[in-house]
């Protein structure tokens, strides 16, 4: 019976965190795919044209992988750090953590919230970039397993995130001055083909290179990096972010008063 409790338990909390960012989609999926519009009307329709074709791609076709992986990153992140940060403030989060569900079973049901807002809002993007261009997907299986491990590897970020945060402050600041850099630095808008050696070597430090070249991959059949290296960092990062969120919450860290 444990394995059914279990069961029932991360159904309710998956189902809670859906309903969480549906019921305010004005805030959750409307915004980015307006933002994610402007990205193309401006990068790909007005400066585009003028930059010409990117790895034998035209521009706005080069740009697409890495805008709808940027906004799977970004709201992905954005659940799971809200959601965990609001439940502590609100101190219902004591009310879960004395509950029968073992640690495990918390954490997938936040991040399935996470994963449910990111690939949903992947989706949109996707959709709002058939206005622009016509996605022609090179590998659906590699298409599919690197978003949702992007979206995952994202969500268990964010929940650390949440853990560690003692302030609203708290949650802005990874996001600004962490993921945000390292997104625009990624390759989403340009090729690492193009950098100086220097840079070039400086680039391939960033993790989410590795990721939106993987995505780039799936849908146009081409790369800046290693595919199985990019599946390689991803299952790695999942493994030990994974890891690290279950040891917090053992531990209660930033979940006592």
């Amino acid at each position: 019976m444990y394995w059914q409790e279990s069961l029932i338990a991360l159904a309710t909390l998956s189902r809670k965190e859906t309903t969480r960012y549906l019921r305010i989609w004005v805030q959750t999926l409307f915004p980015p795919a307006i933002t994610m519009a402007l990205y193309f009307v401006i990068f790909g329709n007005l400066i585009g044209p003028r930059i010409g074709p990117m790895d034998g791609y035209s521009y706005m076709d080069f740009i697409v992988p890495g805008i709808i992986m940027m906004a799977v990153i970004t709201n992905s992140y954005a659940n799971v750090v809200s959601s965990f940060f609001s439940a502590k403030f609100q101190r219902h989060i004591e009310e879960l953590m004395v509950s029968p569900a073992p640690n495990a079973v918390i954490l997938l049901g936040y991040v399935s919230g996470g994963v449910g807002r990111g690939l949903l809002v992947g989706l949109i993007v996707t959709l709002v970039s058939l206005i622009f261009t016509q996605i022609q997907i090179h590998n659906i299986w590699i298409t599919v397993s690197v978003v949702l491990l992007t979206s995952i590897l994202f969500s268990l970020g964010g929940f650390i995130n949440g853990i560690f945060a003692r302030k609203f402050d708290d949650v802005a600041i990874v996001p600004t001055f962490i993921l945000t850099p390292l997104t625009y630095l990624g390759g989403v808008f340009y090729s690492v083909s193009l950098l100086p050696d220097t840079w070039r070597i400086v680039s391939m430090f960033n993790p989410v290179l590795y990721m939106v070249n993987a995505f780039r991959y799936g849908i146009l059949g081409s790369s800046d990096i290693d595919i199985r290296v990019a599946y390689s960092l991803i299952l790695l990062s999942i493994l030990i972010l994974g890891a690290t969120a279950l040891f917090l919450l053992r531990r209660g860290t930033g979940l006592r008063a």
